[in-house]
């Protein structure tokens, strides 16, 4: 009999990755996706594997759904991906931050207890859960003490706690996977990576002058998000509960970024890119650097992009989609 797999936040980056992987493995695969005015912008991540995939309309704020869906389908394994993930949005939107992040994961983790408890269940933490903490080799891991200094980051943590209370209260197969950052061509546009892709090629192109930026010393351990949900997909299938960091384990700036992407256009970013205020967080979160030696060295993970591969297929899928609108 096939495994059932439900995932919250189908529609997203990592969630249609997963959905992609999880058939490839011949699960039958549902997912959650909150209703939007604009579907043909939700959905386009889900095209091509759309007659495959079973998808309702629900939320993590809304319980009744949640219940519903879980009583109904039964799954095997419950990925939480479904989150309000933007780090600078959330000290805009911390009230709803809290409601989609925190209050989501108690109302899904109930839902889980309370209709398919033998289910295994992964909830997507984050490497802005660690915050201003670094050990002293310059990583964060497992046991890096948290000091989150965002809202999102705050969340993060109440959530990776809840999984640990409800794994040790009630017995529940509930894992952890503390991801840093990791993208793709699907990423949305209002995150650095794909905003500075996209913003470069459009000046290429002489579509735009210039592009504001916030702060780019800051340092982030940047994977690809198919490695990463590879990742999830083994340690929601441990032989037992327990919670593992992703990370490549190399460190690049945004200025860093900025410097790689132009250059691939034959461009130097000091010419275009600029500081803008508005991008600055409250409080910056300068460097994040990843130790995955216990994903490693348990399922033998080994990510298969590097962070030039990673930006030059970014690069690709944007000059691409500008080759045919121009």
């Amino acid at each position: 009999m096939k495994k059932k797999a439900f995932i919250t936040g189908i529609a997203g980056q990592d969630g249609s990755y997963l959905a992609e992987l999880l058939l490839e493995k011949d699960y039958d695969v549902y997912g959650m996706v909150r209703r939007n005015s604009t579907p043909e912008n939700q959905w386009s991540r889900l095209d091509h594997v759309n007659p495959l995939i079973t998808v309702e309309y629900g939320d993590l704020t809304d319980v009744g759904s949640l219940e519903r869906m879980l009583r109904t389908i039964q799954p095997d394994e419950i990925y939480n991906i479904a989150a309000q993930s933007h780090v600078r949005i959330s000290m805009d939107i911390p009230q709803y931050t809290v409601q989609a992040n925190a209050l989501g994961i108690v109302n899904i983790l109930e839902a889980y207890r309370n209709n398919c408890p033998n289910a295994r269940f992964y909830q997507a933490s984050s490497s802005e859960m660690f915050g201003r903490s670094v050990d002293e080799d310059g990583y964060q891991r497992e046991t890096t003490p948290m000091h989150p200094t965002s809202p999102y980051g705050c969340t993060k943590v109440f959530g990776f706690n809840m999984v640990q209370h409800y794994r040790f209260a009630y017995n529940l197969f509930a894992v952890n996977g503390i991801l840093f950052n990791h993208e793709s061509p699907r990423r949305g546009t209002n995150f650095v990576t794909n905003k500075v892709v996209k913003s470069a090629i459009e000046i290429k192109m002489g579509l735009r002058e210039k592009l504001p930026l916030g702060n780019l010393e800051a340092y982030r351990d940047w994977g690809h998000s198919k490695d990463y949900v590879r990742a999830m997909h083994m340690i929601i299938n441990h032989t037992e509960p327990d919670d593992f960091v992703c990370a490549t384990g190399v460190t690049n700036s945004v200025g860093d970024m900025c410097k790689y992407v132009f250059s691939k256009l034959d461009m130097d970013y000091k010419d275009y890119v600029t500081q803008d205020p508005r991008y600055m967080r409250a409080e910056e979160l300068k460097y994040l650097r990843g130790d995955s030696t216990k994903l490693r060295t348990t399922f033998g993970w080994e990510p298969e992009y590097t962070f030039e591969t990673l930006m030059d297929e970014m690069i690709e899928h944007w000059m691409g989609i500008y080759r045919e609108d121009y």
